[in-house]
């Protein structure tokens, strides 16, 4: 039992780390504070916080991944815990790893995302410790959690490295934090700053991206290049039950728009899973392949559902789908993320301070307007019910 008392049991599903039920507060838990990352308790319960917040750490929170080539097998198997993945299938992705050294970049990329926002911090307030935690490899959050609550933490604010709502990008790393605090005696609170799909800060940068891109693409053949977005695929049952492909083509549209292109397509990548299990489409090889087939010349991939590049876009976009692309004859440019952009890293104290703000106002850009600070009791279901899947590229394009 969670230090909430009696509460609603919660059984993940069989995703990485999913060993024991999650406890989420009863609805009469009146200790409870509805701001904190646990959620709302109810699918009703107000979504925005406008209370001025005092912290005393931020937590950056990532996937995590191995830095060494010891460390692959393991982390693989921590991953894949519970869903009866093939020895074989892992091992052929390790494999993956081994071009690079056994070592995914993902860890430094936090790292380095953390030092520009230590500074950040300190040249502009709020001068406060910022601590590392991961998902799936060290450092791993209940660590994290116990080091904070040692340090004398009492209340921290979650950066999470993912910009959009799903149960893998943002309910699990709740979850986790979740566990994490109940398993960690006189744990600190924690509030999880909202999804940023949408801020100004991330528009920003990944417009600069864009562009740099098609700057790669020879000017005579520039205005027919074929722009395509990508994003981690999840289980179509997963995507029915959030708002991730409309965040994302929203996303796409406002950076499209940004730098002045009109036609652009939403492609996913990375899919895992069983075969007969349907994952959102298309493909970013189909795409390639179709792109090839309709006469492109030259193809702009932009990794727009992730901020850094790590594993997944430098294997699955720099490797994998260059070679296709090469195989086809396309000319293949591929956008770097966001990483630690001076915009970007400025977004993020920007969100740490609209959170000890009282009645503060919300940047956010296009038609979805600010997302939620609080997510209701329903929000991400792993497995919710069907729903109408949303477009995923523009009318003719």
């Amino acid at each position: 039992m969670g230090k909430w008392g009696r509460g609603v049991r919660i059984h993940i599903p069989t995703t990485p780390l999913s060993h024991a039920p999650v406890y989420l507060p009863p609805p009469y838990a009146k200790e409870f504070s509805a701001v904190t990352v646990r959620g709302a308790a109810t699918p009703d319960a107000p979504r925005f916080d406008d209370t001025a917040r005092e912290y005393d750490a931020v937590l950056v929170m990532s996937f995590g991944g191995p830095e060494g080539p010891d460390d692959v097998m393991p982390f693989l198997e921590r991953v894949t815990h519970g869903r009866n993945i093939p020895r074989e299938r892992l091992l052929e992705v390790a494999h993956h790893y081994d071009r690079f050294g056994g070592v995914s970049p993902i860890n430094a990329q936090g790292r380095a995302l953390i030092a520009a926002l230590e500074a950040e911090l300190r040249a502009h307030g709020p001068d406060l410790p910022v601590y590392f935690g991961n998902r799936n490899w060290r450092p791993l959050v209940a660590d994290t959690v116990r080091q904070m609550r040692d340090a004398g933490v009492r209340r921290a604010i979650a950066f999470v490295t993912s910009g959009f709502s799903s149960y893998s990008g943002c309910r699990q790393y709740r979850e986790d934090i979740v566990r994490a605090l109940d398993a960690v005696p006189d744990a600190p609170e924690i509030d999880k700053i909202r999804v940023f799909f949408n801020h100004p800060g991330f528009i920003g940068p990944s417009v600069a991206n864009l562009e740099a891109a098609l700057e790669q693409v020879p000017v005579e053949r520039r205005p027919a290049a074929r722009v395509a977005f990508t994003a981690h695929s999840i289980p179509l049952t997963m995507a029915q039950g959030c708002t991730y492909e409309k965040q994302l083509a929203e996303t796409a549209r406002l950076v499209a728009e940004g730098a002045g292109r009109k036609g652009w397509n939403l492609v996913y990548q990375s899919r895992s899973g069983a075969p007969h299990m349907p994952w959102l489409e298309p493909d970013v090889l189909d795409y390639l392949k179709a792109a090839a087939a309709g006469g492109a010349t030259d193809v702009v991939l932009a990794p727009l559902g992730f901020i850094s590049d790590h594993m997944e876009v430098l294997f699955d976009l720099d490797v994998e789908a260059r070679e296709t692309a090469a195989e086809l004859g396309l000319h293949l440019v591929r956008a770097r993320t966001v990483g630690t952009a001076p915009a970007f890293v400025r977004m993020i104290r920007d969100l740490i301070v609209e959170r000890r703000t009282e009645r503060r106002t919300r940047p956010a850009l296009g038609t979805l307007g600010a997302w939620q600070d609080i997510c209701p009791s329903n929000c991400c279901p792993a497995r919710p019910k069907p729903r109408a899947p949303a477009a995923s590229s523009r009318p003719g394009v």
